[in-house]
């Protein structure tokens, strides 16, 4: 689940600028340790912060979606108007779409009365249409070159539907089955391991690896986010955190180590300029 040089010529591509010998950086972080720990902790957020804007805003769970969507369109423009990948205004929109991600799924199960079964089944065939369209389109699903608007739009969209299945697949695992968070938050862990093995020990392709993680990484946060955040009587650990507290602190290590990352760039792809196209 490594990734490779990301530079890309744009001239002569047919997408980008078209300017000769312009490049344009990939716009996505190299997927490293810290990449998958941010992750997690933003899955968790989205669900911890989901539930605390539906209890506390009296907005009402449509309101807070439809609040949250705007606030997450603003961040999506940011990010598609820089020019190479920025840590705060990426993983800003990655915490955004998990809690847009949840509070979809929680609008379809909650106010409409769709089964969580429907729900897993439609997200996991419109992500599959995505990434259909995409390789389709482009011929790859490698995040390692999303160097183009086109490119970037299918992986924003994708990274979206991952998070809206991921919430109806693990409320389905959690709830609907009985097997309750930690029990869930191991069995997501375990299947995790299990890719891990698949890609290293199997020979498991990069990109099939990343996008099965990617989508289980979702139900392991937010699992991990109700264990600690709920009630004993409600399934959680009962350590008294709340979803105020849990956010709060989730939020305060993403945020360390966002500035960690822009401070050491980490997670910036080696820069090599790509040879012109004639």
């Amino acid at each position: 689940m490594t990734s490779e040089t990301s530079s890309t010529t744009v001239a002569g591509t047919g997408t980008g600028t078209g300017l000769p010998g312009l490049v344009r950086w990939n716009k996505v972080p190299e997927v490293t340790v810290y990449f998958w720990v941010i992750k997690v902790l933003c899955t968790t957020v989205g669900e911890t912060c989901a539930d605390l804007l539906n209890e506390k805003a009296g907005l009402g769970l449509t309101g807070v979606s439809l609040l949250m969507s705007a606030l997450l369109a603003v961040v999506l423009v940011v990010q598609f108007r820089t020019k190479a990948y920025r840590a705060g205004v990426y993983w800003l929109a990655v915490a955004l779409i998990s809690v847009v991600g949840t509070l979809v799924s929680d609008n379809l199960t909650d106010n409409m009365g769709v089964a969580l079964e429907t729900t897993t089944t439609v997200f996991g065939i419109a992500l599959a249409v995505v990434f259909a369209l995409w390789y389709r389109t482009e011929r790859t699903l490698s995040i390692h070159h999303i160097d183009t608007t086109r490119r970037e739009a299918f992986y924003w969209l994708a990274v979206l539907f991952t998070f809206a299945l991921g919430t109806s697949a693990g409320d389905l695992v959690a709830g609907k089955m009985g097997l309750g968070y930690w029990v869930s938050a191991l069995l997501f862990a375990a299947a995790i391991a299990a890719v891990a093995l698949a890609r290293f020990a199997l020979g498991l392709s990069a990109v099939t690896s990343f996008w099965i993680a990617y989508v289980l990484t979702r139900p392991l946060g937010a699992s991990v986010g109700d264990y600690l955040s709920q009630p004993t009587g409600d399934g959680g650990l009962g350590l008294g955190l709340g979803t105020v507290v849990t956010s709060a602190l989730f939020l305060g290590v993403i945020l360390a180590l966002v500035v960690y990352l822009i401070v050491t760039r980490k997670d910036i792809t080696e820069e090599r300029s790509a040879p012109r196209h004639a």
